[in-house]
């Protein structure tokens, strides 16, 4: 069986020591490389095809992040698996929009690490414990803010939302009034029940709520 060629990325020399280390005594891994940053990891990725990189994200100049995609676009075959200190949403999704099959924090243990060079290897994606928690919960908010907004839609009555529309688009209550021939007083009344309702402050705020939940357009 070929032997996984992996190539290690990380602006400190001493943490591309230790993984060199945790590796080199498992039969069915070597490693083909070590890159101090993301300029050096996609030249390494050409000259050396590694199977796997271990890559981290901050590192001086070209970020982990932007190194994949670079590398992604020139061998899509490359497998790689972010190990990063930095482990929030915000990086977990970018990681995941840069086509990375796995994200792992820095203090991973070594079986978590074989294995998970292992599975992405195979074609499969490997994200610690930890990490896929922080991408459930984030999935979690997204969907139950978008049935809550939706939610809150169906409590509008149809003339409220035939004013939202209007309102949404800059009119002016005048404006309003005369486009669905209803007095400035019930255009008023309509509006302060659509705040009440959607738990806005003000026509600011129910103008970027429209265009959030796509009620009208930019």
């Amino acid at each position: 069986m070929s032997k996984i060629r992996v190539l290690l990325v990380d602006d400190h020399q001493l943490l591309r020591d230790g993984l060199a280390a945790m590796l080199s005594n498992i039969e069915h891994i070597t490693v083909v490389g070590s890159a101090g940053s993301g300029e050096e990891a996609v030249n390494m990725a050409q000259e050396k095809v590694p199977d796997v990189i271990l890559m981290d994200i901050m590192m001086g100049g070209m970020t982990g992040i932007e190194a994949t995609r670079w590398i992604k676009e020139q061998n899509a075959n490359i497998k790689v698996i972010i190990i990063s200190q930095e482990v929030n949403q915000g990086l977990i999704g970018e990681g995941i929009k840069s086509g990375i099959e796995g994200y792992l924090p820095k203090d991973v243990d070594k079986t978590t690490l074989v294995n998970a060079i292992n599975k992405v290897n195979a074609g499969e994606k490997f994200f610690s414990e930890s990490i896929t928690k922080i991408i459930f919960d984030s999935y979690y908010q997204q969907e139950t803010g978008e049935q809550k907004s939706k939610a809150k839609n169906k409590d509008l009555t149809k003339r409220e939302m035939e004013v939202l529309k209007e309102v949404a688009t800059g009119k002016t209550n005048q404006e309003v009034a005369d486009t669905l021939f209803i007095s400035i007083k019930t255009v008023e009344t309509h509006k302060s029940h659509i705040l009440d309702k959607l738990g806005l402050k003000n026509t600011a705020e129910l103008v970027k709520y429209a265009i959030k939940n796509e009620i009208i357009e930019l």
